[in-house]
């Protein structure tokens, strides 16, 4: 089974199935078909299968011709996941969030898993790429795949590597990116270290999937960590009148010793809100308490309040209470440049405001019509066009995620008042409060 895979992954003539076809599986099931494989997309969700199958794209980093393009190679996309047998490969991109207790919720995963192992065959790979806890593969996917007789590492090979996307990044792709693989057994690692190899430039084996699983964590926890710093930093840097940015822009200057990371409302994503937890949760199986990285997480978790109480002083200045004022929330996906609105602070602002007694409204050039989302308030809403007298009716402008598209000078010019949580208006201003 070993060498014939081997062999099929090598001349591409193995079929690689995709199952979530979300901001990782989509990018991915891409790279495949672009180098020569046949490649089958999975997903539960009807409208996205349709969207693919009929050559568009739901996601707007990734051009519809693209989508076009790979279709014509023989991609398709089905939410018929008995055909899972068809495929040599199998990669799970599947969401790991975390519930409303804020502990790991593996459904997804476990729920996924479940439905491919009535239709697991011999001479398959089955990786997956979503980010968990050490442990995940070994305990939950390993006693699954051998629950229907097959022997992992002979018939069928399992492996874990974690994705790590980052939408909208012009300078990473899928393919630069270097991917981490760790195998349950050697030969589990051989299959995945040739399969990506195929489409990805560098691929770093470790020495088990736990090991993978743990890279994928403490990558994000760094920047987790570091951004509570930066955040607390912050804080203080305002109590004594100093423009954290500045502070920034000038420790960035040192070429050795220092890494810049920088403030926000909060923080989002896919990864840097949910990973620490997943491993706290794991560590007290342990009996070890993850304080540094709790801290840091209540730290970043308390910055919307934060940003709360910059608008609601700001308001004080000019006479008005915070209960009935008008306020845009300019941003609202979670990074600058993109359509992301996994995890955005954005919206947990403005879910404080409104519960506050504000009148909410949002302006977004990359999200059209406010989105449903898990865990969160539904806002009936589409994004504001932005002209000087819609600025100006507004009580105050609240900056949340700083896209190029937004014409600064001109909302510095009409607005009332604009508190800043990006650093993004470099020079003090009347109407100007920096959070």
């Amino acid at each position: 089974m070993l060498a014939a895979l081997l062999e099929k992954i090598r001349s591409r003539d193995s079929i690689v199935g995709i199952v979530g076809l979300g901001y990782v599986g989509l990018p991915l099931l891409l790279r495949f078909s672009e180098v020569g494989f046949r490649v089958i997309g999975f997903d539960i969700d009807k409208l996205k299968v349709d969207a693919l199958n009929a050559g568009h794209s739901y996601i707007e980093h990734i051009p519809a011709d693209r989508i076009a393009q790979v279709r014509t190679r023989g991609f398709e996309a089905t939410t018929d996941f008995s055909r899972a047998g068809e495929a040599d490969v199998l990669i799970l991109c599947v969401p790991t969030p975390l519930n409303k207790y804020r502990e790991p919720d593996l459904s997804f995963v476990i729920q996924t898993t479940d439905t491919l192992v009535p239709y697991l065959r011999k001479g398959q790979l089955l990786s997956l790429e979503s980010t968990t806890y050490p442990g995940t593969t070994d305990e939950e996917l390993a006693p699954r795949v051998q629950s229907c007789g097959l022997t992992i590492g002979q018939d069928v090979f399992l492996v874990y590597s974690p994705e790590r996307e980052d939408p909208g990044n012009a300078t990473f792709s899928t393919q630069t990116i270097p991917k981490i693989c760790g195998g349950v057994t050697k030969h589990c690692l051989d299959v995945g270290m040739a399969l990506y190899g195929q489409v990805i430039d560098r691929v770093v084996p470790v020495s088990s999937t736990r090991a993978a699983e743990l890279t994928k964590l403490l990558e994000n926890i760094h920047r987790a960590v570091n951004i509570g710093l930066v955040n607390e930093m912050k804080i203080v840097a305002d109590k004594m009148g100093i423009d954290i940015h500045e502070v920034i822009r000038a420790a960035a200057t040192k070429p050795f010793g220092f890494v810049p990371y920088y403030p926000g409302p909060g923080l989002g994503g896919h990864c840097i809100p949910i990973d620490p937890f997943y491993l706290t949760w794991k560590a007290r199986e342990y009996g070890v308490n993850t304080r540094f990285i709790e801290l840091a997480g209540e730290v970043n978790a308390a910055m919307p309040d934060y940003v709360i109480t910059k608008v609601v002083t700001a308001l004080n200045k000019v006479r008005k209470s915070l209960n009935g004022a008008s306020v845009l929330v300019l941003g609202i996906a979670y990074k600058k440049n993109v359509d992301d609105m996994r995890e955005s602070p954005a919206v947990v602002l403005m879910e404080k405001l409104q519960d506050l007694g504000a009148k909410v409204a949002y302006s977004d050039p990359h999200v059209a019509v406010f989105p449903r989302l898990r865990h969160h308030t539904y806002f009936d809403l589409s994004s504001v066009s932005l002209t000087p007298d819609t600025i100006a009716s507004f009580d105050c402008i609240v900056l949340a995620t700083d896209h190029d598209r937004f014409d600064y000078a001109m909302i510095r010019d009409h607005a009332s008042i604009i508190v800043d949580t990006r650093g993004k208006y470099l020079d003090a201003a009347d109407n100007i409060v920096k959070s």
